[in-house]
Order: structure tokens, then sequence, then C-alpha cells
């Protein structure tokens, strides 16, 4: 794929908040615990073939991961399975650097890892 779909982070947070866009965050149980989107789901990247049917075909999915490489891949598998997707430019790490909520597996301030 030439051109992967791809949103930055502010954009990322307004298409969950204001459209129903799901931010489908891939990263490993430990990354999710230190800290994650408040909005997000968890579909760590390594179990996603066999759970395809947890995610909804319905509205745009943006991929998360910690800094948009692992995210790449999935953005890149759900377009060619026919989902509306785009990867998180970035990842978690420009999430925090723009100044986004990051919350632990808690709901308390977390903190990419």
């Amino acid at each position: 794929m030439d051109q992967l779909p791809h949103v930055e982070p502010e954009e990322a947070a307004r298409l969950a908040e204001s459209e129903g866009a799901v931010l489908l965050d891939v990263r490993e149980q430990e990354e999710w615990d230190a800290g994650h989107a408040p909005a997000a789901r968890h579909l760590p990247m390594s179990t996603i073939s066999g759970r395809a049917e947890e995610i909804p075909t319905d509205r745009l999915i943006v991929c998360v991961c910690r800094s948009g490489g692992r995210s790449a891949a999935v953005t890149e598998a759900l377009v060619n399975g026919g989902w509306k997707a785009a990867n998180l430019a970035g990842g978690m790490q420009a999430w925090e650097a723009a100044g986004l909520p990051v919350v632990d597996d808690r709901g308390q301030p977390g903190q990419v890892a």
C-alpha cells in the first residue's frame, strides 16, 4: 500500500468523541496497563487474527501503538480486509506529546510505556 491512511492525535481524539471512531490500541497488556487513551479499546496485535469479529465494521478504526509501527501493520491488514481504518501518526508517544489524556489500567493518570 503506497499511502496508508493516517490521522494526527488531535484529529483522532475528535473523531472518537464526535463521530464514534474506535481507537484500537494494539499494544501488549503491560503497555496498555501503564497508559492508554481513555476511550481506547484494547486488542493486542498478537490476538487480532483470531478476534477480528470484535472489530466494528460500521465506523472508522484508528489503530494505535507506541510509535506507529505496529499499528501501521494492523491498519494495512484492516484496510485490505475491508475495514475503514487509519493509523495514529506517531502512536501514543505523539498522543501524549500533544497533551491528550493518558490513563493507566485503574483510570488514573498514566504514562506511555
